[in-house]
């Protein structure tokens, strides 16, 4: 069962995500937020799985409730806007959201995101992924000058590549996969392996790198240098 959190400054809103998740026999809503700070306070009350965050809201906006949630490590964000705009995408990834999604989304696909992130898949279609990746590596917009952005798995004073020294071959070739914006069944397919021979690299990958999820993963694969900005999805590694 996946405990969800909705949070958003419209009652409206939440009653319709409350009522398509719910009939869903392995999703639970276990509460609501109006504003940002409950969010934060009612995530560490009742621990959900995902929270589904709104960007625009009072006391506390979506991003900084975001980044609160995730530096504590209480749970998995996805973000929520009616606008498709790069700025919050970035913004809410720098801010460690696990994905993006629009608030006009069919039911279908609202259901199938909650599942994706539980599952520790990035929700953001390749195309967009990259270009917010790229722009999220190139340091534009860093709070902190001369820093990685915030979530960024990189860690202060350590060459990117430097951490990619643990993996063997093999893991190497799924990260970068991954930071292409392939999907475990593609990649098996790429690496003539099955499905869960990804899955057990992806976990030591995850593990030995100390990642989140697949968000990060990207991130990383952009900043060694393992992935250039602009290069074909397709493109084989290397």
């Amino acid at each position: 069962m996946t405990r969800i959190l909705l949070v958003d400054d419209q009652k409206l809103v939440r009653s319709g995500f409350a009522l398509i998740l719910s009939v869903e026999p392995d999703l639970e809503v276990v509460g609501e937020a109006s504003d940002g700070a409950e969010a934060v306070r009612l995530t560490r009350q009742l621990r959900p799985d995902i929270v589904l965050m709104d960007v625009q809201m009072p006391v506390m906006d979506g991003i900084e409730a975001t980044r609160s949630i995730v530096a504590d490590d209480l749970a998995k964000v996805v973000i929520l806007t009616t606008f498709d705009r790069d700025d919050y995408v970035y913004a809410g990834l720098s801010a460690g959201a696990s994905g993006f999604l629009l608030k006009n989304a069919d039911a279908e696909h609202l259901v199938e995101a909650v599942r994706a992130v539980a599952d520790g898949h990035a929700l953001l279609a390749p195309e967009v992924t990259r270009r917010v990746i790229a722009r999220m590596t190139t340091g534009v917009e860093t709070v902190h000058p001369g820093a990685s952005p915030a979530g960024s798995p990189v860690g202060r004073g350590r060459r990117p590549g430097d951490r990619l020294e643990s993996l063997t071959p093999r893991e190497l070739e799924v990260l970068g996969l991954v930071g292409r914006g392939l999907s475990n069944a593609e990649i098996a397919a790429r690496l003539f392996v099955g499905e869960a021979t990804v899955k057990t690299h992806l976990s030591n990958v995850f593990s030995k790198l100390h990642l989140r999820d697949r968000v990060q993963a990207v991130v990383l694969a952009y900043e060694a240098g393992l992935i250039l900005p602009g290069e074909p999805a397709d493109q084989p590694p290397g």
